[in-house]
């Protein structure tokens, strides 16, 4: 299908789907995911992996590097200055600018620091970064994103790992009808494949996922769904669905039925 691809920050890809590499049971199965699932963007904690001294082994050493590409993201950071200091690292380690910025508030639901965000985009921004935030569903945080520079906006669907799936259809319409020139991504709360389209359709330019397609009891064919969910909905969006009706509408015409 002639569809069009996902450009962040002046990158394409070719996938709608971003995964991730923890909670595997081991790396094997993790590679095998990663290649059912399609994607070509693979967030990486790097506060979690060795980045720098690969003669001692790394999840990277897992990754195909050819295919795939790295999105140092900055988990586990609760400070602008923690997540600023982290997404440095990350670039010096991997070479790359890509950083799936994450400034956590409050540690029982994961959700963002608002504050600290906007504060670590702007910092950021200015030092070249491409900067993809993972974000509160909430409008006006989104639009403060975009202006601040941000190469795209990531609310989340529901609590990190949650598998709860979208929770708040209203505020995310309302993010996409606001939020044009940048891409906006579900990041987080994604459980099953129908979640993931769902997203696709309300005309999201993509999903992140981890916990759903790392902690399925089948990850590999759970990854293979979650590819054909994204791209299903993302082609359903594009061809556009019919309005929504009360009463029936007769699918044969009933110009020319005999009599």
């Amino acid at each position: 299908m002639n569809t069009p691809m996902l450009t962040i920050g002046g990158r394409t890809f070719r996938s709608r789907l971003i995964v991730g590499t923890g909670k595997y049971a081991d790396f094997e199965i993790m590679k095998k995911a990663h290649e059912a699932s399609g994607a070509d963007l693979v967030t990486v904690a790097v506060r979690r992996v060795n980045l720098s001294d690969r003669s001692r082994g790394s999840m990277l050493d897992h990754i195909d590097l050819t295919k795939m590409t790295l999105l140092p993201n900055t988990a586990a950071c609760y400070t602008a200055e923690e997540a600023v200091r982290t997404a440095r690292l990350g670039r010096e380690a991997t070479g790359s600018n890509l950083v799936k910025l994450e400034v956590i508030g409050d540690q029982k639901t994961l959700f963002p620091d608002v504050e600290g965000l906007l504060a670590a985009t702007k910092i950021l921004v200015k030092e070249g970064f491409v900067v993809m935030p993972y974000t509160s569903d909430d409008l006006v945080t989104a639009k403060r994103l975009a202006d601040a520079g941000a190469a795209c906006v990531m609310p989340l669907g529901a609590p990190i790992g949650s598998g709860l799936g979208i929770q708040n259809f209203t505020t995310l319409r309302l993010i996409l009808e606001e939020i044009r020139d940048i891409p906006v991504i579900v990041d987080a709360g994604v459980g099953v494949p129908s979640d993931a389209c769902i997203a696709m359709e309300m005309g999201c330019d993509g999903v992140l996922m981890n916990t759903a397609i790392a902690g399925s009891p089948d990850p590999v064919k759970m990854a293979a769904a979650m590819r054909q969910a994204v791209e299903a909905g993302r082609l359903a969006y594009e061809a556009g669905r019919i309005p929504k009706k009360l009463y029936a509408s007769a699918s044969s015409p009933l110009e020319g039925v005999v009599r």
